[in-house]
């Protein structure tokens, strides 16, 4: 999926003020852990960070030291923490392959860190388990989202989740109708997935990224949150994840 030229998409996961279930990296305020499931990215006042930088951080349940970041295991859940000192007021979490990523402010105390850890843990594992579809559910959500944005004019023969993707979030081949997305965006909020999916059914009516393709695309009015969830999560990850379809030849099941 290339980037259309006249869009410049945020840098970051989007967070916003909200007291419903989380969709994207679960996001809460740092002035203290909430306690019982939330469902949506909140924000609050917190210290005044140091200075502009990461510091390493203390491995939890392990002594191992690691530069810029900490690996842990909660509840049988892998768990990286990022620190940032140009984090100031937010917590976030998502998860990323078998992990999930918790990124707090460097000013944090370890203490902090811990019950931190811990909530937004159970924030993503508890979200996620509202937001792993089978390949049944991306099958029927492909048809509604056909049928709304596409006026029925993708008809995929089969639409499923692939973990031999890690350089693109999902990909089509027109010739066959088949359409894969990686599991790397199982747990990400519905409106990701569903960007990416109709991203890969437009390809079925157009096979190219011309005006036409984005006109279609562009239909949906989460497109460009959805693409900037996804920037986000690449450049913070630092995953070198290709904004481009796949070409037939490239695709293996």
């Amino acid at each position: 999926m290339e980037t259309p030229p006249t869009r410049t998409p945020p840098t970051g996961p989007t967070t916003a003020p909200t007291t419903a279930p989380t969709t994207g990296p679960t996001t809460a305020p740092t002035t203290g852990p909430t306690t019982g499931p939330t469902t949506g990215p909140t924000t609050g006042p917190a210290a005044s960070p140091r200075a502009a930088g990461t510091e390493p951080l203390t491995r939890h349940g392990a002594s191992t030291r690691l530069q810029g970041s900490t690996t842990s295991d909660v509840a049988g859940v892998p768990v990286e923490v990022r620190r940032s000192r140009r984090r100031t007021r937010t917590v976030s979490a998502y998860r990323d392959g078998d992990r999930i990523v918790v990124m707090i402010p460097a000013r944090m105390s370890r203490r902090e860190e811990r019950e931190w850890v811990e909530t937004m843990v159970a924030r993503v594992t508890a979200a996620e388990r509202r937001r792993r579809p089978s390949d049944g559910d991306l099958a029927e959500r492909a048809a509604r989202l056909s049928a709304r944005y596409l006026d029925s004019r993708a008809k995929p023969t089969s639409v499923r989740w692939v973990s031999n993707q890690r350089s693109r979030w999902g990909s089509c081949t027109p010739a066959d109708g088949t359409i894969r997305l990686s599991t790397r965006l199982q747990g990400m909020p519905a409106y990701v997935i569903d960007y990416v999916l109709l991203h890969e059914l437009t390809h079925l009516v157009v096979h190219g990224h011309d005006e036409q393709f984005w006109s279609w695309v562009n239909r949906y009015d989460m497109t460009e949150r959805a693409r900037g969830f996804l920037e986000g999560v690449s450049e913070t990850a630092n995953l070198a994840i290709s904004d481009d379809v796949a070409d037939e030849e490239e695709l293996s099941s």
